[in-house]
C-alpha cells in the first residue's frame, strides 16, 4: 500500500508489523555498505487482548477470514476472528495512505465481542527488526499544557544517512476511557486502551500517523507532530472522505479495453492503480523498481533510482498524473551537480547520470565493484528523453527552459564527449545496451538510437528557446552508426545469433517507444527477425511487456494478443494482480517479487502510446496520431476519458481498423 510518499507492506494480519518505506529516507545497507532504501518504523502496528490473552502471544487463536483491497478507494479491509476460551471478538481493520495528506497513514480497528469481556487494544509505532536508532521522542507538546497528539519520535537510519519523524494520534469510539502511554521502549511507542466490552456495542480505535523524511524537513518529528495535529483536527472520517474523493478524480483516467477479455481490464486496472498509488507530486525522491514496496529479503535494487523509471513509468504518468511525473523528474533536476560530477569522474563532459542513483544525493550507489555502472551509457539518454517528452506533452515553456533544457543540453554535451569519429561516422565504443552481457560492445543499438534521439531533441529545444545550437550535435546525430545486417537492425557491431542474450529485442525499441527513423522495409524486417526468436527472451523483465505492441506493428493481431499474454499477462499473479519481475515458469529460480514497475509501466506505455500510435511532439496534439490502428485480436478499442495534455483534459480513442487514433480536447479543467 502506498500513496507515493509512504509505502507499506501489510501482512495478512494487518496488526502484525509489516514493512514501511518513506520516500527520501535511506540508510547504509548492512552487507553492501552502500546507501539504500531504509525501513522506517512501522506506523500502524496494533494488538488486542481478550480476557487476558494478547493476540500477538496467541496467533493460533486468530483466523483471517478475508482481505479485500479496494483499488477504487485505495483501502485495504481485513476481517479477523479472535477466539479465547469461550469468548470471541470479530475484528475489522481498515487501512489507507492518504492522497490529500500525503504523510498520513490511517487505520481503524473495529471490534465486536460476543459476550461481556475484558478488552484491551493497542496502537503502536513498531521499531522491531529495523536498523537505526531513536534520537528522541516526546509524549508532550513542548510549551503546551495539553498534548496535541499521542507522541512523536525522531528516528535515524543506519549509517546516519538520514532521519525521519513520526507522530501519531489515537481515538477510541464506543467507550469513555483514557489511554495509557508508557515511555519509549525497544518495541516503540504505544497507546493502550483498557475497558469492559459489552456484547452489541462496537468499539473503534482510530489511528492517524504522520511520517516525514528529513529530505522534506530538518526537524521531521516536529513537523510530523504539526501535521498529525492538523489531521486529527480534520478528523478520521473527513480524511477518509477526502482520500476517496482524490481517488475518484484519479480514476477518471481509467484505461478501458473494449472487447478484451475481462482479465485484461483487471490487469490494466491493477497496473494503473499500482503506478498511480506509488507516485505523488509531494514525493521528495523518485521511485525505485518496486516503488515503495521493497521486502526485507529482496534487496537486488536496494531502492535505488534507475533508468527504467524514466523509460517505462514517466511516459504514462505524464498523461495520467503529470504533476507526479514532474516530481520524479525534479529529483534529477535537484541532483544535476551529482550527474555533472559523475561525468567528470568518468573523464567526460556534460551530464552523466548514475546507473543506480542514491535517493538522498543522486550520486552513484551501485554495489561494488559497480561493473554495470562502468559502461551503461544509455541511462543518461533515457532520463533526458523523459524530460523532452514531458516538455512536449505539457507544453510548459518554463519547464522546458528551466528543467528540460539544462538536462538535454548537458546530456548532448556528454554524447559529444563520448563518441569517437572513424571513417566519417560517429561510434559509441565499448558500451552496454539493455542486455547486460559479460563484455561491452561497440555501437550498442539502443544507446546509439537514444543518443541520436536526444541530440535531435536538444536541437529542437534550442530552437524553441532561441538558444544557439552546437553544430556538432546535428553532425553526430546524422552520422551516428546504426548497425545493420542487410535490412535488419542488429543489437551491436559483430552481433551473432548464438551469442549471450542474442534475443534481447533492443533494436525494436527504435521502433517503439523511440522513433528510430527506420524506413518501412527496415522496420518490418527487424520486427520479423526479433519476433521469430521472441520465445528466447519473453519472460525476462522490462521489454517483454512491449511485445504486444511490436507484434501489432507487424500487422498480426493474433500474434499481438499472444505476445501480450506471454509478455505481460503471465507476469500477473495473486489475489491483488501483482506484476512480477520475472515470469515464474521461465525463471523458477527467481523469487516472486512485485509490483515490478518496469513491467507494469511498459504495459501502460503500450496501451497509451504504443497501440494507439501516438507520437508526441511540440506540434498540435491532434497531429500526434499516426496510423492505422491495429489492436490485439478481439479488442475493439482503447478508450481513456481523460488524459492530460498541455495542462488540459483530452480524450483518447483508438478504434481497431481506423486510419488513426483520435485525441479530442474536452474543455478546460
Amino acid at each position: 500500500m502506498s500513496n507515493g510518499v509512504v509505502g507499506l507492506k501489510v501482512r495478512d494480519n494487518p496488526l502484525t508489523p509489516g514493512m514501511a518505506l518513506l520516500s527520501g529516507f535511506s540508510g547504509e545497507h548492512p552487507e553492501r555498505k552502500i546507501e539504500a532504501a531504509a525501513f522506517a518504523p512501522y506506523p500502524v502496528a496494533g494488538d488486542i487482548c481478550l480476557e487476558g490473552v494478547w493476540m500477538s502471544d496467541a496467533p493460533q487463536c486468530v483466523r483471517v477470514i478475508d482481505q479485500a483491497y479496494d483499488f477504487s478507494t485505495a483501502e485495504l479491509t481485513t476481517r479477523l476472528n479472535f477466539k479465547v476460551g469461550g469468548r470471541q471478538a470479530k475484528i475489522v481493520v481498515m487501512l489507507f495512505c492518504s492522497r490529500e495528506q500525503p504523510t498520513v497513514v490511517c487505520q481503524e480497528i473495529a471490534i465486536d465481542v460476543d459476550a461481556a469481556s475484558d478488552l484491551k487494544v493497542r496502537a503502536r509505532i513498531d521499531l522491531s527488526g529495523i536498523e537505526g536508532r531513536a534520537l528522541r521522542y516526546n509524549r508532550d507538546t513542548p510549551g503546551e499544557a495539553k498534548p496535541s497528539s499521542d507522541g512523536s519520535l525522531l528516528w535515524e537510519s543506519a549509517g546516519a544517512i538520514s532521519t525521519c519523524g513520526l507522530a501519531y494520534a489515537t481515538e477510541l469510539v464506543g467507550a469513555d476511557v483514557k489511554p495509557q502511554r508508557p515511555p519509549l521502549d525497544g518495541d516503540g511507542l504505544m497507546s493502550e486502551y483498557a475497558l469492559r466490552a459489552r456484547r452489541g456495542r462496537q468499539y473503534k480505535l482510530g489511528q492517524l500517523v504522520s511520517l516525514v523524511p528529513s529530505a522534506l524537513h530538518n526537524q521531521p518529528d516536529y513537523q510530523a507532530a504539526r501535521l498529525i495535529a492538523m489531521a486529527a483536527d480534520i478528523g478520521f472520517d473527513a480524511v477518509r472522505k477526502s482520500n476517496r474523493a482524490c481517488w475518484a478524480e484519479l480514476w477518471k483516467s481509467r484505461i478501458r479495453l473494449v472487447g478484451a477479455e475481462k482479465r485484461w481490464q483487471a490487469m490494466a486496472d491493477a497496473a494503473f492503480y499500482y503506478l498511480i498509488s506509488s507516485t505523488h507530486p509531494s514525493s521528495p525522491a523518485s521511485t525505485s523498481m518496486f516503488g515503495l514496496a521493497t521486502w526485507h529479503d529482496y534487496h537486488y535494487y536496494f531502492g535505488h533510482v534507475m533508468w527504467d523509471i524514466e523509460t517505462f513509468c514517466v511516459p504514462p504518468l505524464i498523461f495520467l498524473q503529470p504533476h507526479a511525473a514532474q516530481g520524479i523528474l525534479d529529483y534529477r533536476v535537484r541532483n544535476l551537480e551529482s550527474a555533472r560530477n559523475n561525468a567528470r569522474l568518468m573523464g567526460r563532459r556534460g551530464l552523466q547520470f548514475p546507473w543506480e542513483s542514491a535517493p538522498s544525493s543522486g550520486e552513484e550507489a551501485a554495489p561494488m565493484p559497480g561493473s554495470a555502472a562502468w559502461r551503461e551509457d544509455h541511462a543518461s539518454l533515457d532520463i533526458a528523453r523523459a524530460f523532452a517528452l514531458c516538455a512536449d506533452v505539457t507544453g510548459d515553456d518554463a519547464f522546458l527552459r528551466d528543467k528540460a533544457w539544462p538536462v538535454l543540453s548537458g546530456v548532448a554535451e556528454w554524447v559529444k564527449s563520448r563518441v569517437t569519429k572513424r571513417r566519417g561516422k560517429y561510434e559509441i565504443r565499448a558500451s552496454m545496451g539493455i542486455a547486460e552481457r559479460k563484455s561491452p560492445s561497440d555501437n550498442a543499438i539502443f544507446t546509439n538510437i537514444s543518443a541520436r534521439t536526444i541530440l535531435l531533441d536538444a536541437i529542437a529545444a534550442a530552437k524553441r528557446l532561441n538558444r544557439p545550437v552546437d553544430p556538432a550535435w546535428l553532425e553526430i546525430a546524422t552520422k551516428l552508426v546504426v548497425p545493420k545486417r542487410g535490412k535488419v537492425v542488429i543489437s551491436h557491431d559483430a552481433f551473432r545469433v548464438g551469442e549471450e542474450k542474442a534475443a534481447t529485442p533492443d533494436p525494436l525499441m527504435g521502433i517503439f517507444p523511440l522513433r528510430g527513423g527506420f524506413d518501412d522495409e527496415t522496420e518490418q524486417a527487424t520486427l520479423a527477425f526479433y519476433l521469430k526468436i521472441a520465445k528466447r527472451y519473453v519472460g525476462s523483465p522490462m521489454l517483454s511487456a512491449l511485445y504486444g505492441v511490436w507484434a501489432a506493428r507487424s500487422g498480426n493481431r493474433r500474434l499481438s494478443l499472444e505476445m501480450l499474454d506471454r509478455g505481460y499477462g503471465d507476469f500477473c499473479t495473486g489475489r491483488f494482480m501483482q506484476t512480477l519481475e520475472y515470469r515464474k515458469d521461465v525463471f523458477p529460480e527467481q523469487p516472486p517479487a512485485g509490483p515490478f514497475f518496469a513491467n507494469l509501466g511498459g504495459f501502460l506505455l503500450g496501451l497509451i502510446l504504443g497501440l494507439p500510435k501516438i507520437q508526441p511532439g511540440p506540434d498540435n496534439p491532434q497531429d500526434w496520431c499516426k496510423g492505422p490502428i491495429i489492436l490485439p485480436a478481439g479488442w475493439r478499442s482503447i478508450e481513456i476519458d481523460r488524459i492530460w495534455i498541455r495542462g488540459q483534459p483530452w480524450r483518447l480513442l483508438a478504434v481497431q481498423g481506423e486510419p488513426r487514433a483520435r485525441l479530442e480536447p474536452i474543455g478546460r479543467a
